[in-house]
């Protein structure tokens, strides 16, 4: 969420702001002991990437290479040549930045950050301000450096950390409250709700499934739809305990199931419980301050 820490952590990795506790390493080397090494390591493209908008897209790179400590006219050529191919960009290469797309903006400060082919490159809200069609443009780029580069990348944009992030941190208040691959924060902070499809009325469907937990039903035509939080089941495994006691009481009362699967998780609603359940933890803190 706004206020989390992002930007801060963001000015300490890249150099711009003094650590006062921890360590940051980048490459195997120490940022704070090293912050000129440390830099040669890696691509910043800031939110908002400041541009040279009176400048043609190769002008701009070019001074930006020779700013990166690039020298020689084969070794510009080469590093300029290869940004532009790797953030997909050369059509554009002889028009003024000013003239430029968002989206191609966007595309010009990806190939700044990719000058010095560095093994990891720092974005922050890289589809910031984008359309649909940029931000899928940019996200398809952001994932054709699987493999090759380390991506840490820096939003508030939950769709876009599901289409193009392999590991996840959810920073709140300064401090990690989720941390793992997208998949397996959604089971992790799952409530372990069950949705199911049946044939028969919905009153007899929630008198079967009312004792095992909150449940709800609706009629659909001759089929009713319905949620269920099986009460006493560990969130993580309800897909099988919680479906075995679900399909027990729905035969017992002589009901059909159609379907049964655990309901699915969105990292927005991850992100939802864990921020709101420390939010509510800092509530509850204030309050005894208050009391006390």
């Amino acid at each position: 969420p706004n206020g989390a820490g992002k930007s801060t952590t963001l000015r300490m990795i890249t150099g711009f702001l003094a650590p006062t506790a921890g360590r940051i390493r980048i490459a195997g080397i120490d940022a704070v002991a090293e912050p000129l090494k440390a830099r040669e390591r890696f691509g910043y493209m800031p939110e908002g990437v400041p541009l040279h908008t009176e400048m043609r897209v190769h002008e701009h790179l070019r001074f930006r290479a020779e700013l990166k400590g690039i020298r020689g006219k084969k070794a510009l050529d080469e590093a300029v040549e290869r940004s532009l191919a790797q953030a997909s960009v050369s059509d554009a290469v002889d028009r003024i930045i000013g003239q430029l797309s968002k989206g191609y903006r966007q595309r010009v400060g990806l190939a700044d950050a990719l000058l010095s082919d560095p093994p990891l490159l720092i974005l922050d809200e890289p589809t910031s301000g984008l359309d649909p069609n940029q931000m899928r443009a940019v996200r398809s780029l952001i994932r054709g450096f699987e493999g090759k580069k380390t991506i840490f990348l820096s939003t508030h944009i939950l769709p876009e950390v599901e289409a193009t992030c392999g590991r996840v941190v959810i920073l709140d208040g300064g401090r990690v409250v989720g941390e793992g691959h997208p998949a397996e924060l959604r089971s992790r902070t799952g409530e372990g709700a069950l949705r199911f499809v049946g044939r028969g009325a919905a009153e007899a469907f929630e008198k079967a499934l009312s004792g095992l937990g909150e449940v709800s039903v609706e009629s659909h035509g001759e089929l009713v739809r319905g949620r269920i939080e099986v009460a006493g089941v560990d969130p993580e495994n309800a897909d099988e305990n919680g479906a075995e006691k679900v399909f027990r009481a729905v035969a017992d009362a002589g009901l059909t199931l159609r379907e049964l699967a655990p309901e699915a998780t969105s990292l927005e609603d991850v992100f939802a419980s864990l921020t709101t359940e420390e939010d509510d933890d800092d509530d509850d803190d204030e309050d005894e301050e208050d009391a006390a």
